[in-house]
């Protein structure tokens, strides 16, 4: 590595595996070049951040790649200068959304400061993110509510609001994630159990079972395209849930859709079944501590449930 940086870090064998094993989609020839620094880069400060480890090796290797295009040196220093990093959001990320360039902004600016900790040899540094607010769930009437609105729309806006549902409610599914979800994706086991099997999705993702129909037969009407919002040309595009929306806002009392809600919804079902937390978390694609911020959300036990499993079988 020809950057002055110098550290080292310990890492769990499954988030080791994720970076050795990483190489970003059409990345070309520019990746044999640079793709060990990118790697070492994210083994630096995976420990530091609650950033994902995905997300630290897309925007670190979509970075480096993009330096190398450019002519920039190879050296983590030049790459991660704020002035970089801002004309790499604007010449660099054109497939990217507006609100995927400023994860990637934040992104990249906490891994430059994570690096200059590890140079520095610090031992425990200081939160590398502001705590973010983390959005409700749906009551369960509410969520049953937008389920019954969603059945009553016009077609095409039907089966787009049941595929959000269904992706984002009852498999968990960040707002990212289910636009990228097709037809094909989408396996019925001879049991009932219904799995999104995904390119972009490198975990497990299994519907819930109250889920299940739903999700099955969003992916037979959608055939060989997306599952929400088939007719659009590209993955990714400007707003492509919000603007949905802000155009089918649910009538009377009932909460507006957002599939970041429905998502936190999921979360929170699942942490109240004491469902093991690692589970929990490999399913939804982040740590385990990231978790935490969701405990507020989650009911106590009452004295008998707590009594049964404190006791356990004789």
């Amino acid at each position: 590595m020809t950057s002055h940086y110098k550290w080292s870090a310990t890492l769990d064998p499954e988030t080791s595996e994720k970076i050795d094993g990483y190489r970003p989609p059409d990345a070309g020839p520019e990746w044999e070049q640079v793709g060990d620094t990118a790697q070492a880069v994210v083994a630096a400060v995976a420990p530091m951040t609650d950033y994902d480890v995905e997300l630290l090796l897309h925007a670190t290797g979509k970075l480096a790649v993009w330096a190398m295009r450019r002519g920039i040196p190879c050296d983590p220093e030049v790459w991660l200068r704020h002035e970089t990093i801002d004309e790499f959001m604007l010449t660099g990320c054109p497939d990217l959304a507006p609100g995927s360039v400023r994860t990637y902004r934040a992104c990249l600016r906490q891994i430059r400061a994570g690096l200059t900790w590890a140079q520095r040899g610090e031992s425990e540094p200081p939160p590398l993110r502001a705590p973010r607010r983390t959005t409700p769930p749906y009551e369960p009437g509410e969520l049953a509510a937008l389920r019954d609105w969603a059945a009553h729309l016009p077609r095409r806006a039907r089966l787009d609001a049941q595929a959000m549902l269904a992706m984002a409610a009852g498999c968990g599914l960040a707002p990212g994630e289910l636009t990228t979800v097709q037809g094909p994706h989408v396996q019925v086991l001879k049991q009932g159990t219904v799995k999104i099997v995904s390119p972009g999705l490198q975990r497990l993702v299994v519907a819930r079972a109250g889920w299940e129909e739903q999700l099955a037969e969003a992916a037979a009407t959608a055939g060989d395209h997306y599952l929400f919002r088939p007719g659009r040309k590209t993955v990714h595009s400007k707003n492509l849930i919000g603007s949905w929306c802000h155009r089918h806002n649910p009538t009377g009392d009932l909460p507006a859709m957002s599939a970041r809600r429905l998502r936190t919804t999921w979360i929170v079902e699942l942490l109240s079944a004491r469902i093991d937390s690692e589970v929990v978390a490999k399913a939804a694609g982040v740590s385990t501590s990231a978790l935490g911020r969701y405990q507020q959300f989650v009911p106590p036990l009452d004295e008998k449930t707590a009594t049964r499993l404190l006791r356990g079988h004789r």
